[in-house]
Formats: structure tokens, sequence, C-alpha cells
């Protein structure tokens, strides 16, 4: 029996592990168990994304929030236990979150092989953890799973062998496949009494924006013209609220009655919301994935993204925090010159059944 023990410990990384477990089931000499360090801990951030998939993470490490050192010290002591107590002979890290590090690290110093999930992505920018995060896990692992192109591209200019590099497709749309019914069915657009297509959705977490008065100055500049003309769902994160509060810049939002501010949404409905949206204007990194799948035209307020197919193939577009460019590429939505995008190569919701073939022949 070759036990595998997938390490995740965040929100986007929840969602690219769903179907790990019922597909191992068809694979008699694997066992798979999923670990949970607990970086995400609020119920909106974690619990209820394990409830509506129907999976339990069978070890939780219930670390505390602090700091991300702090907590990556926590995260490895803790997953030093269970690795001892389980004695995988794989350890499997997704994304590039202070978890997938920290996993990383402890099967790097337990002598323990590694397989980063979403590997190869470089968005070239030091500015970002992710980066790091990414550059220092890849460096670590011994397989790498592809999403796109450019990460199998950028493995092999880093000299990584091409036998152990596995193009397999992005999980992430796995889960979209897996539940698109009830995505489908569910009720959010009557909740928010929105139309479909008749909405704008916005997502905004980096620190560049939400961390500062300027930046948060801007976000409102920004709401208040899109919302002269369409309803606009903000999902904010705890600490953009908190941050908008502390610069007294809360009250504004909330008055604004064309403006949904609320909690981040369950998966059901957030997805519910990116398929129905008109566009999603954002600088988060898996909703590009999202929209393109769905075809949903997208602007990142980024200067760079590490999922480039996206753009090259894709509904997405990088473009500045400019508020003119921002309306203009709403008009091209409106009168149909935006660009139509296509689904990325191996985007077909079975990635998950190629990872483990190829784990299963290791």
């Amino acid at each position: 029996m070759k036990k595998i023990l997938i390490v995740v410990g965040t929100r986007p990384n929840f969602i690219k592990v769903t179907q790990f477990h019922s597909v191992i089931k068809n694979y008699p000499t694997l066992d798979c168990k999923i670990v949970h360090t607990g970086q995400h801990f609020d119920k909106n951030m974690s619990s209820v994304f394990f409830e509506q998939f129907g999976l339990q993470p069978d070890i939780f490490l219930n670390v505390e929030a602090g700091t991300p050192i702090a907590q990556m010290a926590d995260i490895m002591r803790a997953l030093e236990k269970s690795v001892n107590e389980y004695k995988p002979d794989l350890i499997v890290v997704p994304g590039d979150v202070n978890s997938t590090l920290a996993g990383a690290l402890v099967a790097n110093k337990m002598n323990i092989p590694l397989a980063h999930l979403e590997s190869g992505l470089r968005s070239y920018d030091r500015t970002m953890p992710e980066e790091f995060n990414r550059l220092l896990t890849d460096d670590m692992s011994d397989y790498f799973f592809v999403t796109e192109q450019s990460g199998y591209d950028n493995l092999i200019n880093e000299g990584k062998k091409k036998e152990t590099i596995h193009f397999v497709g992005n999980t992430m749309i796995d889960t979209l496949v897996a539940y698109s019914k009830e995505i489908d069915a569910c009720s959010i657009l009557q909740k928010f009494e929105l139309k479909p297509k008749k909405f704008l959705l916005m997502t905004m977490h980096r620190p560049a924006t939400v961390d500062s008065e300027d930046g948060l100055k801007k976000l409102n500049s920004l709401v208040k013209n899109i919302t002269k003309k369409y309803d606009l769902v903000f999902p904010a994160h705890p600490r953009t609220i908190h941050n908008l509060e502390k610069f007294g810049l809360l009250t504004e939002l909330k008055l604004n009655k064309k403006l949904i501010l609320c909690e981040p949404l369950d998966y059901f409905s957030f997805q519910k919301l990116v398929k129905d949206s008109l566009m999603i204007i954002t600088d988060s990194g898996g909703i590009q994935e999202e929209s393109t799948f769905l075809g949903v035209p997208c602007l990142t307020l980024r200067p760079n993204t590490e999922r480039p197919v996206t753009v090259t193939l894709g509904t997405n577009e990088l473009i500045p925090f400019d508020e003119k460019l921002i309306a203009s590429k709403i008009e091209s939505v409106e009168n149909g010159t935006y660009k139509k995008g296509t689904i990325p190569p191996m985007w077909d919701g079975k990635a998950t059944e190629r990872i483990v073939k190829v784990v299963a022949g290791l």
C-alpha cells in the first residue's frame, strides 16, 4: 500500500483537492489522507467549503493565527508529528501559500518524496511572497504536476528533468466540472436580487490595494464609478473590511445601494456569481482560471500573472488600476468587442485522474 499525504491550508487549495478521495478509491494499492493545516480557519474561508464538498480533512492540525513565520513554524511542528504517525510514501502540496512551503520543508527534512501540484507557475515578481513559495517548493520537489504550458517551460528552463514533469491539467477545473449542477442550482442571484449578465463581480485582496489608505481610496472611487451603471458584488476579505473601517471609508461604501458588500461566499454561491457576471474585476489568482474556463471576461489589476495562459488563450486581461481604462474595457464587453477566449488544453475535469495515475506508477 502506497500512502499519500496531501497538505492544504487555504480556501484556494481546498478547491484543488476535492476529487482525490473519489479517484483514489479506484486504486486499491493507494491510500490517501488530506491534512488541513488550519492556515485559513474562519468558517467562511474553511469549514463551509469542506461541508459543501462532503470532504472532511483526515487530519486537522488546528494551528493558531499568527505571523507567517510563527504560523509556518507551528505547521511544520504539527505536520512532523502527523508524518511520523502516518508514514507517507509521498507528500503532495498544491499551490503557493505558506502551508505549501511548510509542507515542502517538512518533506525535505524528513526525506520523503515531494510532489508539487500546480508547479512551474511564475509571475517573475519578487515583491509577491507567493513567488518565493513557488520557487522554493519547486526546488525541493521530486515530481511536478503542471497546469499549463508555461509551467512546463519554466521548469525545463530551471533545469528540471523532463521525466519528472507531468502536464496534467487543472484540478481547480475538476471541482468546477464535478459540482456544475450544484452551482447552477444555487439561489444567490435571487438572494441578492440580481439578473444574469447585469452585474459585475469584484475581488480584491492584494496588500498594495487593501492595506493602504491610498489604495482603498482608489478602490472606493472605482466602485463609485462602476455602480453608476451596474450592480457590483464585492465579497470582501475580513482584513479589507477592517482597513476600510480603520481609514474611515467603510460608511460610504455601505451607503451605496448598487454595491453588495458581503463576507467571503461559499463555493457554490461564488461560482454562480462568476458564471453569471458580465465581467470580473480582480487581483486574485484562481479566479483568472475559473473565468477563463467559464468564458467570462476578467480584468486582473496587476502588472503580471503567474497564470499567463489565462491571458494568451483565455478571457483574462492584465491592466493597471486605471479607472478610464477599466471603463473602456467594460464598454468593450457591452458592445461585443472584448476578446473571445478558449479553454486551455486538458482543462477538462480529469486532471486529478491523470495525477493519481502517475502517482500509482511511481
